[in-house]
């Protein structure tokens, strides 16, 4: 596999071998062993998470407060663009944003470390999205980051405007977190 540092400190993208023929293909998406090294031995995964979305649909950025979840992301099915935004107070890559287009051809995982903000833009007609937790999801400590806040400068992909939740429309600015 191929790991590609980014801008958030301990954020990576990886690139799984891919074995294929005329009749398909074969991929690891997960190893334990292989992956202890990437993302450190200490953290585990708990929680398994799949979610389908249409096209305009812009889930996030959501994190949680006192029980960070680091996640493992990937596309199954059509295309999103994938975004991180660092929101731990004492690192040295606070506030900045790191986004990545993730297909299903393209096979690329994203590693989201705990403490981060997450969301994801879809760009084809429909998305499966794929997720691994390092810690259970709890609504009651669940927090979102506005997707537009100018202070962070999230260059989105361009889209009118995109279908947000609820909860996703009531997003706190940075320094409002």
């Amino acid at each position: 596999m191929n790991v590609l540092k980014t801008s958030i400190q301990d954020a990576v993208i990886i690139e799984p071998k891919v074995f294929g023929d005329d009749r398909g293909f074969f991929l690891e998406t997960f190893r334990e062993n292989r992956y202890a090294e990437l993302i450190g031995s200490e953290l585990s995964f708990v929680q398994d998470n799949h979610s389908r979305s249409s096209k305009g649909v812009l889930r996030g950025l959501h994190f949680q407060h006192k029980r960070p979840q680091g996640k493992l992301v990937r596309v199954v099915r059509g295309e999103v663009f994938d975004v991180a935004v660092d929101i731990r107070r004492d690192s040295p890559t606070y506030g900045q944003w790191e986004g990545v287009i993730l297909t299903e051809d393209n096979k690329r995982q994203f590693w989201v470390p705990p403490g981060l903000a997450h969301g994801f833009l879809v760009l084809s007609d429909v998305a499966d999205f794929e997720y691994k937790c390092t810690d259970y999801y709890d609504p009651l400590d669940e927090g979102c980051l506005s997707w537009d806040d100018p202070t962070v400068g999230v260059e989105w992909p361009v889209v009118d405007q995109p279908l947000l939740s609820s909860k996703d429309l009531l997003g706190k600015r940075l320094a409002d977190l």
